[in-house]
C-alpha cells in the first residue's frame, strides 16, 4: 500500500482515517487516476467507490464534477462531505430551479467555489446554463466521475439515455481537452465495457477489477420448477424457513396475479409476513418510507421489481430470491449483491421454468423497445408538422426520452443547442445586443429571434447567459428545452425500417445474453463454480476466479485453512498482505502472507496445503531455496490438517514477539 495515499488520507479525512485503512485496491485505483488518467474502476457495490472519488478528487486538485444517476445518492454524498469540511455544489430536481440558478450564478462568478459538483445525466444533457457555467470555470475542472457509469452503454439492461449524451457534454465544455474521467461500477458485460472505454478514452490498462467483485460470500441456489404452482409452494417455504432473516424477493410484474402487489398482500394476510412492495410506480416518498422501515426492521420482506437497485444501500439483507429469472448473469449479479453488503453470509435462490424463459422474452425484453406504432406515434405528438428548427421540453416524458435517441441515429432529428423556448422570464436588460435581438420578435420565442436576425441560435443562447452572468440581464429561472432540427413532417416506412433494423440488433443480443445466462446455470453444479462462471463472464483474472472464501479484513484466500488463518491474522493485531508480489534474483512470488510484526520486520508465511503430489512438491522446493537463499530467516510455515487452527495461533504469537 502506498504511504502516501494513505498519509494524505489521514490528513485531508482524519475523521475517517480513525474508522477505517484504506484497502490496497482503493490506493491502486486511485494512484491509477493521478498517475495513468483515465480509469474504469469495477468493484462491488458496498466497496468503497466514494473514498475513492473523495481522495482522488481532493489529491488532483481543482473541481470534481459527479455524475449519479439518483437524488438520493447525491443527498448522501452531499450531506457527508459537507459532514468532512468539504463544499460541495448539488444540482438535482428535488432542488427548486430558481435556486439551482442562482447557485449556477454564483459559481460562474466565483462566489461560490466547490471542490465537488454533483449533478444528474439529465442536467448534464438538457441544461445549457449548466453548461455554459462549467464552461466559464472549465480549467479548474480536473476530474469527472462517473458512478453507476453501466447506465451509459446501450447494451446493457440498465441503460439510461441521458447517461449517453455525457461525452457529448464534455466535448462541448472542453473540446478534445478532457479533464480526467474516472468511470465506476459493480459489474460490466465484455460488450459494455468496450462501449465505455471508448466513450471515454480508457485504455485497457486503466481497466482495474477488484478481485472482491466476485462475491462469493453469497450462496447461490437454482431451483428450476416445472410450474408455477410448483414455484409458488417453493417461495412459500423459503420464506418461513428464513422467517427471522431480512429478505428481498424480486418479482418484476407490478399489478394483477404473482406480482409484486399480490404477494406482498397474501405474505402478510395468509402466511403473517411482515412485508411491503415496492415497485418504479410509486413516488419517491413512498419508495423512501419502505426502505427506511426495512433499514429499521420494522418489516423484513421486501417484493420488488428491479427498481430496487441502484442507491439502496442496506446492509444486512441475508436472502434474495428471484421469483421470475433475470434478463441476463449481470441483472442477476447486481441483484443478488443487494445481500451481505456487510459481508456476513447470505442466501440467493433462483426459481425458474421454461415458461418464463419464454415470458421473460416477449414481454420484458421486446416490449422495452419502443414499437413502430409507438415511434410515429411520438414522432407526430412532440414535433410540429413542418421540418426545421424546434423546441423540444421532455424531459419528465419517458416515452420521448426512449424514441428521441432513435429518430437522432436515424438522422430524422439533430440536436441544435440546449436551450430554452422563450425570453418571457428576462428582465432589466442592459447588453445593448441582447435588447436588440429581444426586441425583433413580440412573442419572444428563441427560434423567431433567430430567423428575424441571421444570428445562430447557440449565439443567441450563449449571449442571453454571459448576460445573465454577468448582470446585463435578470432571470431567476429559464424554461429549459433542447433546440433541435427537424428533417421532415413525419417518419417514412423507409426511416421506420432503419429504426426497426437497430432495434432488432439489440433485441437480439439482450436475448442472447439471456440463453447465455440459462446455460451458464444448466452447466455449474455448486454455488463455487456458478460464482467462478459468472467472475469468469466478467472478466475476473484466473487467480481471483480461485479466491472464494472471504475472510474478516475483507480480503478473498484460496481455501478454508487460509480462511482460519487470516481471521486469526486479522483478530490479533498484526498487520498482513495476501499474496503480495515479493521480487527476488529470478523474479517473483507470492507468499500467501506477508506479515509486518509490531517491531517492523517482515516475514512471510507459507500454509503448505498439498505436499505429497509431484507438481506441489517441485514448486515447493524451489520456493524454499528462493527463502533460503535471498530471504533466510524470514520464512514461516504450516501445515495442513485439523490442527491449523491451533498451530496457527501458536505462530502468530510467536510474530507477535519478533
Amino acid at each position: 500500500m502506498s504511504n502516501s495515499i494513505q498519509k494524505q488520507f489521514e490528513s485531508l479525512f482524519p475523521s475517517l482515517a480513525k474508522e477505517f485503512t484504506l484497502k490496497p485496491f482503493q490506493v491502486k485505483v486511485i494512484e491509477n487516476i493521478l498517475n495513468n488518467g483515465n480509469t474504469l474502476c469495477i468493484m462491488p457495490t458496498g466497496g468503497g467507490k466514494s473514498i475513492i472519488y473523495y481522495l482522488a478528487g481532493l489529491i488532483n486538485g481543482g473541481i470534481t464534477i459527479v455524475v449519479s444517476p439518483l437524488i438520493a445518492l447525491i443527498c448522501e454524498q452531499e450531506e457527508k462531505l459537507k459532514e468532512l469540511g468539504v463544499e460541495v455544489l448539488a444540482l438535482h430536481s428535488g432542488i427548486s430551479p430558481e435556486k439551482q440558478f442562482a447557485s449556477l450564478k454564483k459559481f460562474a462568478r466565483k462566489e461560490i467555489n466547490p471542490k465537488f459538483i454533483f449533478v444528474s445525466p439529465e442536467k448534464l444533457a438538457t441544461d445549457g446554463f449548466f453548461e455554459y457555467c462549467i464552461k466559464s470555470r472549465k480549467d479548474e475542472i480536473k476530474l469527472v466521475t462517473i458512478d453507476e457509469v453501466h447506465c451509459v452503454s446501450q447494451w446493457g439492461l440498465y441503460f439510461r439515455p441521458f447517461y449517453k449524451d455525457i461525452p457529448t457534454f464534455l466535448s462541448n465544455v472542453f473540446n478534445e481537452n478532457f479533464p480526467k474521467i474516472l468511470a465506476l461500477t459493480a459489474t460490466l458485460n465484455p460488450k459494455e465495457v468496450e462501449d465505455i472505454t471508448n466513450a471515454f478514452y480508457i485504455k485497457t490498462c486503466n481497466i482495474l477489477k477488484d478481485d472482491a467483485f466476485m462475491r462469493s460470500e453469497i450462496t447461490l441456489k437454482v431451483i428450476k420448477c416445472i410450474t408455477e404452482e410448483e414455484k409458488e409452494e417453493k417461495l412459500w417455504n423459503l420464506l418461513k424457513i428464513h422467517k427471522e432473516e431480512k429478505t428481498l424477493v424480486y418479482v418484476y410484474r407490478v399489478q394483477g396475479g404473482r406480482s409484486v402487489e399480490d404477494f406482498s398482500h397474501r405474505a402478510n394476510a395468509d402466511h403473517s409476513l411482515n412485508s411491503a412492495f415496492f415497485h418504479g410506480d410509486m413516488s419517491a416518498k413512498e419508495r423512501q418510507e419502505i426502505i427506511t422501515n426495512y433499514k429499521n426492521n420494522k418489516i423484513n420482506v421486501v417484493f420488488a421489481t428491479n427498481a430496487f437497485g441502484m442507491g439502496i444501500d442496506i446492509k444486512d439483507i441475508r436472502v434474495v430470491i428471484h421469483f421470475w429469472i433475470p434478463e441476463s448473469i449481470e441483472q442477476y449479479y447486481q441483484e443478488i449483491g443487494r445481500a451481505a453488503r456487510d459481508k456476513g453470509a447470505a442466501n440467493a435462490y433462483l426459481l425458474f421454468s421454461d415458461k418464463n424463459i419464454g415470458i421473460k422474452k416477449d414481454n420484458f425484453i421486446n416490449k422495452s423497445f419502443p414499437s413502430r406504432e409507438k415511434l410515429t406515434e411520438v414522432f407526430n405528438r412532440i414535433f410540429k408538422p413542418e421540418p426545421g428548427l424546434q423546441t423540444l421540453s421532455y424531459f419528465e416524458e419517458e416515452d420521448t426520452a426512449k424514441c428521441l435517441q432513435y429518430y437522432i441515429a436515424a438522422g430524422v432529428v439533430k440536436i441544435i443547442a440546449k436551450g430554452f423556448g422563450n425570453f418571457k422570464n428576462l428582465s432589466g436588460i442592459t447588453n445593448s445586443e441582447l435588447q436588440r435581438i429581444y426586441d425583433l420578435t413580440k412573442n419572444q420565442l428563441l427560434i423567431t429571434s433567430t430567423r428575424k436576425s441571421g444570428i445562430p441560435i447557440k449565439n443567441i443562447v450563449e449571449l442571453v447567459y454571459s448576460s445573465i452572468v454577468n448582470n446585463e440581464a435578470k432571470a431567476s429561472k429559464l424554461n429549459k428545452s433542447l433546440v433541435v432540427e427537424v428533417n421532415k413532417s413525419a417518419l417514412s416506412d423507409t426511416d421506420l425500417d432503419t429504426i426497426e433494423r437497430e432495434i432488432e440488433i439489440k433485441k437480439d443480443y439482450k436475448h442472447g445474453l439471456l440463453d447465455f445466462f440459462i446455460y451458464t446455470l444448466s452447466n455449474t453444479c455448486s454455488s463455487v463454480e456458478l460464482h467462478q462462471e459468472i467472475g469468469r463472464y466478467l472478466g475476473a483474472n484466473k487467480e481471483s476466479l480461485r479466491k472464494i472464501y472471504p475472510t474478516a479484513n475483507g480480503d478473498y484466500v484460496r481455501s478454508k485453512s487460509e480462511l482460519i488463518i487470516a481471521n486469526l491474522l486479522y483478530s490479533s493485531g498484526l498487520e498482513y498482505e495476501y499474496e503480495k508480489e515479493l521480487k527476488h534474483d529470478n523474479g517473483i512470488m507470492r507468499p500467501d502472507f506477508t506479515i509486518k510484526t509490531p517491531s517492523g520486520s517482515i516475514y512471510y508465511w507459507e500454509h503448505l496445503g498439498m505436499l505429497g503430489t509431484e507438481e506441489y512438491d517441485n514448486t515447493w522446493l524451489y520456493k524454499k531455496n528462493i527463502y533460503d537463499t535471498q530471504f533466510s530467516g524470514k520464512l514461516k510455515v504450516t501445515y495442513e490438517g485439523i490442527t491449523i487452527n491451533t498451530s496457527a495461533t501458536q505462530l502468530i504469537n510467536d510474530l507477535k514477539n519478533l
